[in-house]
């Protein structure tokens, strides 16, 4: 397997997404209240069998608790752009050493990424750091190879809030919602997607639902 098919069709580094196109206005995703820019790093090892991380977010989180994700957050005003965010927010979360990773580009923007406003930055690393989750934020991380992430065995449809899309089932892990969703357009992208059967359904444990713990009064 190689990169090369997945950063031809990144956007450079900077581009923007622009105004929505007709087919995003045609798909109703309201964005969720107050929000705010954010970038999200999706990172992939630079190997013959490259692989995808995640995080398991932490159970005490406001916001998503206990899914799986991408590291990623809230663009700050000190940050230059979205990739200096993601992988501040990369260090932040799993003490990644940014001068690892080269960054390959932008995710195209989708109705879902554009819902979201979100920038997702896509980066390539050896694989070789120790990385360390901070408790705050991260139970775990998790690398999952591209091969596997595109085996019919793993993939399945979930319903969601905003209708019915993407999954993978790893062992006891459910990756569901936005990250399924980009997942699954990186297996698009570099070429790696393979047949699936769209019809089987499965619902999504509660454990990966959680709505994280209230914001105080």
């Amino acid at each position: 397997m190689s990169l090369q098919r997945l950063v031809e069709q990144l956007l450079p580094v900077g581009t923007p997404y622009g105004e929505p196109s007709a087919a995003d206005a045609s798909v109703r995703l309201p964005l969720p209240p107050r929000t705010r820019k954010s970038a999200i790093l999706a990172l992939i090892t630079d190997e013959e069998q490259p692989c995808l991380l995640f995080t398991e977010r932490a159970t005490t989180l406001r916001a998503h608790a206990g899914q799986i994700s991408f590291p990623g957050g809230r663009i700050d005003p000190s940050d230059r752009d979205a990739e200096e965010a993601a992988l501040r927010e990369a260090r932040e979360e799993i003490a990644l050493d940014p001068r690892r990773v080269s960054v390959l580009g932008r995710l195209p923007a989708t109705p879902l990424i554009r819902a979201f406003n979100a920038t997702v930055v896509v980066g390539a690393w050896d694989g070789r750091q120790e990385l360390v989750p901070s408790p705050a934020e991260v139970a775990q991380i998790l690398c999952y190879p591209v091969e596997r992430l595109a085996s019919a065995e793993v993939r399945a449809s979930a319903p969601h809030p905003r209708g019915e899309g993407p999954a993978f089932v790893l062992e006891d892990m459910v990756i569901w919602g936005f990250t399924a969703h980009l997942t699954d357009r990186i297996l698009e992208l570099g070429g790696w997607s393979r047949e699936w059967d769209r019809r089987k359904v499965i619902r999504v444990p509660e454990r990966f639902m959680r709505e994280g713990r209230p914001r105080p009064s």
